[in-house]
């Protein structure tokens, strides 16, 4: 079984991008400029912004962390959005989700200026996915389609089972697939007889957040499977997907760790990267 693995991927991506910024810095005037936003005391959240960090420091993005007590206000929070719109050293805006409850995060996500908009969450740039006009994609499932990209596993033509609705992964990555002539089957808890629809896909995509919900009576040989869980349990970081179960049967699968985490923060400093290149002409 092939492994997809993750963190060379995203490697080979930042070192790219490390050597496009050394390129374009001194005509830009400055390197790149990602505000990220962390409210609260989240610790898989803390933890996530604090990779987001090493891995900007490493690419040569200046990250500007801003954190924020969980009981800031909403008012509060948007004055900060406000401002980080308007500072023209800030190329990407990210707001690390979740917020506490009593925050509307909707409504400061659709205050990210779109341009800045690098976790492709804004609705214009859904919006434009929709279309396939040029927008910033969401991440993560950005970060699969330059997975796939990487190992030459091509989606076109083949049956795909997305198994997962959310706004952030599951309706982004069916668009994606689908600009890939993909054929897609979305899956979700009200699905009747799930395990059916997956054992007929090609590639098996599974985004719920219950560990080992994808299991190896569902996956046809040949298959190939991406993980995008990470589910914290006793025994460590485990996705969606049981790995031991599956490993035998499938084409090629993804690891976790190591498998769409890495990718997810490569394509957030491509995005930066690439909104600083629009912002400076470069």
């Amino acid at each position: 079984m092939l492994i997809l693995d993750g963190k060379a991927a995203s490697a080979k991506l930042r070192n790219r991008l490390k050597n496009e910024i050394a390129d374009l810095a001194p005509k830009a005037g400055r390197p790149p400029g990602l505000a990220v936003i962390l409210v609260g005391e989240d610790p898989a959240s803390a933890i996530y912004v604090r990779n987001k960090e090493k891995n900007c420091k490493e690419t040569g993005i200046i990250s500007k962390a801003h954190k924020l007590p969980a009981d800031i206000s909403q008012a509060e929070l948007e004055e900060l959005i406000i401002s980080l719109n308007s500072d023209d050293e800030i190329d990407g805006i990210l707001l690390q989700l979740p917020l506490p409850k009593h925050l509307d995060s909707q409504k400061c996500l659709e205050l990210i200026k779109p341009a800045k908009d690098v976790d492709g969450f804004h609705p214009e740039n859904v919006g434009k996915l929709t279309l396939g006009l040029p927008a910033f994609r969401s991440c993560t499932p950005a970060g699969i389609m330059a997975l796939l990209q990487e190992y030459q596993q091509d989606v076109s033509g083949k049956d795909c089972v997305v198994v997962g609705r959310s706004n952030i992964v599951g309706k982004p990555l069916a668009l994606m697939l689908l600009s890939r002539n993909a054929t897609v089957t979305i899956c979700h808890s009200r699905t009747a007889d799930l395990k059916s629809h997956v054992q007929k896909a090609d590639f098996i995509f599974a985004a719920v957040g219950i560990p080992a919900f994808i299991t190896g009576d569902m996956v046809k040989p040949g298959a190939v499977v991406v993980d995008v869980g990470i589910n914290r349990t006793d025994d460590g970081l485990v996705g969606d997907c049981d790995f031991q179960g599956i490993q035998h049967k499938a084409a090629a699968m993804t690891p976790v760790p190591g498998g769409v985490g890495p990718m997810t923060i490569a394509l957030l400093l491509k995005n930066t990267v690439n909104s600083w290149k629009i912002r400076k002409n470069l």
